[in-house]
């Protein structure tokens, strides 16, 4: 088959496929009944196809000039079917969100710019959730295979299912807690959820109501720490 007859194939597959679609309007775009990244751009009644970049689909409710966005974003309904991927390195597709290719590595995912991934990092404590495109609670998540950071600590301290409040009643992000037996210790619930042990610097003492370390002659129970510690000695 000659080269100006293959080209002539394929103008015809897509004008036949534009001629199929009868544009709801004069002008505008308009989404393919069973594709979410294809749309047809009609003018004066006459539509062309189009297709999003790779791995992003058509929004017809996006009431900007590009109406392709990620497809978390977008309600596809009945629309399933996308074109080919176009892989390259740690993106499946061209465009978009991706978890890390190791399963049990679920805070790391990567924002895919035209095939160019840039490493994301999930704040403490949070996995990358694949349907959102954004950080959430591991249990929010269910990735199976996650490494799931340690939720009790050698001496036995886990986070409190009950998260702490401020004064505004909002969720405090990474609450602290005494320690039981040391008053030089506390310790740190990342995100509320990740227990990590702290210590004050020498000659201070955990304040537990003023949330920071203190001077112990501020702290009633822990007024004689440091006088204990050098009896001890």
């Amino acid at each position: 088959m000659s080269y100006y007859l293959i080209i002539f194939s394929i103008i015809s597959i897509f004008s036949t496929a534009s001629a199929a679609f009868s544009c709801p309007k004069d002008d505008g775009q308009f989404e393919d009944p069973v594709q979410c990244d294809k749309y047809y751009e009609c003018e004066d009644g006459v539509a062309t196809e189009k297709y999003c970049p790779d791995g992003l689909v058509f929004d017809p409710f996006n009431r900007k000039i590009n109406k392709c966005d990620h497809i978390f974003n977008v309600d596809c309904k009945d629309r399933l079917e996308l074109q080919p991927p176009q892989p390259k390195g740690n993106c499946p597709r061209r465009n978009g969100f991706f978890a890390h290719p190791d399963p049990s590595v679920c805070n790391i995912f990567y924002n895919c710019i035209d095939g160019e991934a840039i490493e994301v990092k999930c704040t403490t404590g949070l996995h990358f959730d694949e349907f959102s495109g954004t950080c959430v609670w591991p249990d929010s998540a269910a990735r199976e295979g996650c490494i799931d950071p340690a939720k009790k600590l050698k001496d036995g301290f886990e986070c409190p299912k009950e998260r702490q409040t401020d004064t505004r009643g909002m969720l405090v992000d990474h609450p602290k807690y005494p320690h039981p037996s040391d008053c030089q210790k506390f310790y740190v619930c990342l995100n509320g959820v990740t227990p990590r042990e702290q210590g004050c610097n020498e000659g201070t003492v955990y304040n537990s109501i003023e949330q920071k370390c203190d001077d112990p002659r501020n702290v009633k129970e822990c007024e004689d720490w440091y006088q204990d510690k050098s009896g001890e000695a």
